[in-house]
């Protein structure tokens, strides 16, 4: 097999704003066969080594005949490893990525393909192994998903008269809000905040309203930051959505004084807890039907490796770790992720069919790099959220703090 490394590597690391980290791992152990150790990082520094979901990682290499050396990382603290590794061609037999970050390694050339490494990826939803796509290759295979819908608050709906199956595109969601406020409760809350956050949480209104990244000052893009806009000019939406983190928003819902919130399928147990009966819709595009919400979730990648005989095994783990039993295990673990092949998403509606929504809302959901984006999806997205923040702030309107975002994506995307 034959791989290149290009010389953006130290350009893609210095984007992500943050200091490459010293001390990387060593592979260990013998190379290629049954037996030996093979190393696995991730982002999951929280699941300590007695987790279940290290326990999982283990059986995988247990069933590959290996034994797994894991090493979680903090999400940007990966990356950057990872990078570091790259150019110093130490990297792990398995990296474990939040999926925008796929394509700074891919771009970098430190991932093997999957078609190169002999996986096949025709069983994974094309909507979500699109995020893991750069150049018509595909660089990781996701092991699930997670994504964003409406949480609503069945007290606070009925209260106001609001059947949450009315909802169906934005007038028939103005008009349940308009209902909630006008019963004396808060309407929605959302994540607007100056960061990826932010951009993540505006996407399914961006995307609904038939904008597209790559044009960021569209009539389409307007309207959605129009929309936005008006629930904060009016009090639909509070103030404090401008600062708001995601978790920040689920804290203001489960004060009970909210309709609505966006927010993400990891939020599925706490909601189960919450001190009233919750639900969700899906988030409406514009003129009807399900806006396609952006996809969050790790990869699995595969790194170069100076010894090929080495990916034989690293293809048993991978395999172990997608199976449709495995792809419901790894989503219960996550609580919840969804399976990212349809095997997979039945197995799971087996066990939990409460979950049919969030299935539903994954399978029209969208890729955050998807479109080709690859590394210049962070420049757009920092643009975008830079646009919602004068908008909401009121210190431009929506057509002109989209009209400066373009002219800074164009800027930063330039060659």
């Amino acid at each position: 097999m034959k791989f290149s490394r290009r010389a953006t590597a130290v350009l893609a690391a210095t984007a992500l704003g943050t200091t490459l980290l010293t001390g990387c791992s060593s592979q260990s152990g013998d190379s290629g066969g049954s037996g030996g150790a093979y190393t696995w990082w991730d982002p999951y520094p929280q699941h300590d080594p007695g987790s279940a979901w290290a326990k999982r990682v283990s059986a995988c290499g247990d069933e590959a005949g290996v034994t797994i050396n894991r090493t979680p990382y903090d999400t940007t603290a990966l990356t950057n490893q990872a990078l570091l590794a790259g150019q110093e061609g130490n990297a792990p037999d398995v990296i474990l990525l939040d999926n925008p970050a796929v394509s700074t390694l891919a771009e970098a050339g430190m991932l093997s393909t999957m078609s190169e490494f002999g996986l096949d990826t025709a069983r994974f939803d094309k909507n979500l192994i699109a995020a893991g796509e750069l150049d018509g290759q595909t660089y990781g295979i996701p092991i699930g998903a997670n994504t964003l819908a409406l949480y609503y608050n069945r007290t606070v709906l009925d209260a106001a008269g609001v059947d949450p199956a009315t909802i169906k595109d934005w007038a028939s969601l103005n008009t349940a809000l308009r209902k909630v406020k006008d019963s004396g409760k808060k309407a929605i809350t959302f994540s607007a905040i100056g960061t990826e956050e932010g951009s993540f949480q505006f996407l399914p209104w961006f995307w609904g309203a038939g904008a597209q990244l790559t044009d960021l000052d569209s009539p389409q893009a307007v309207d959605a930051l129009q929309l936005w806009t008006t629930w904060v000019k009016d009090g639909t939406a509070p103030n404090s959505v401008i600062n708001n983190s995601q978790n920040t928003t689920w804290e203001e819902f489960l004060t009970g004084e909210f309709g609505f919130a966006e927010n993400g399928t990891w939020q599925i147990n706490s909601a189960e807890q919450a001190g009233f009966p919750t639900g969700i819709v899906q988030i409406p595009a514009r003129d009807g039907g399900i806006a396609p919400t952006p996809t969050g979730g790790e990869f699995i990648t595969v790194p170069v490796q100076k010894d090929a005989g080495r990916y034989e095994v690293t293809k048993k783990i991978l395999e172990c770790m997608t199976t449709p039993e495995g792809l419901v295990e790894t989503g219960t673990t996550f609580a919840y992720y969804i399976p990212s092949t349809a095997e997979g998403q039945e197995a799971i509606l087996a066990r939990e069919p409460a979950l049919q929504p969030w299935v539903d809302a994954v399978r029209t959901a969208k890729g955050r790099t998807s479109d080709n984006l690859g590394t210049r999806y962070p420049k757009i997205s920092e643009a975008l959220w830079t646009a919602v923040q004068k908008a909401l702030s009121g210190s431009a309107s929506p057509a002109e703090a989209l009209a400066a975002a373009q002219a800074q994506a164009r800027a930063a995307t330039r060659g």
